[in-house]
């Protein structure tokens, strides 16, 4: 299963459209948005893309809670279990524990995979490229054998997006 990881989204609902149509086109199966979502524009964004979706509350998106009931909003840490793995999603990293096979956060703004133990820490990176003038986003794929990570960056101003790829071979725990 591929899986389309997001964060930091903020106010930049234009970049945060083009990433979702660019996992989307690599394939996305489902999208998990790692928090500071922001603009209600952007939660429209993933209930209208197409895909199941679900989305982390980030310490920017109190006023969000007004919506609640419309969107697929979970509070952190929130555990799922997709494709055969055991997912927990947070914004703040800080739950970092080893209590999934992926644990995914955001709040940094830095993109960070790493395979200690089993566990797949990941954090997409920013999209709304405020901390740097880049746009950063992750497709995720999943199988029983390997995690496979594609990490695309978009200068600011650029149309085209770049990758470094990324495999892990699961050890089951």
């Amino acid at each position: 299963m591929k899986i389309g990881i997001i964060s930091d989204t903020h106010t930049k609902v234009k970049k945060t459209h083009d990433a979702l149509n660019m996992l989307i086109a690599n394939g996305a199966e489902f999208i998990i948005h790692a928090g500071d979502i922001v603009e209600v524009e952007t939660l429209e964004l993933l209930k209208n893309c197409g895909l199941r979706y679900i989305a982390v509350y980030g310490n920017n998106d109190a006023h969000l809670g007004y919506y609640h009931r419309q969107y697929n909003l979970v509070q952190e840490p929130h555990y799922f279990k997709l494709a055969n793995t055991r997912f927990k999603l947070m914004h703040l990293p800080y739950y970092m524990a080893p209590d999934a096979d992926v644990v995914i956060f955001g709040h940094t703004h830095e993109f960070e995979c790493d395979y200690k133990n089993g566990t797949l820490f990941l954090n997409p990176g920013e999209i709304c490229a405020r901390s740097k003038p880049l746009s950063e986003c992750v497709l995720l794929e999943v199988s029983d054998t390997h995690f496979s990570l594609s990490y695309y960056t978009r200068k600011n101003k650029s149309k085209k997006y770049k990758s470094q790829h990324f495999s892990y071979e699961r050890i089951q725990k």
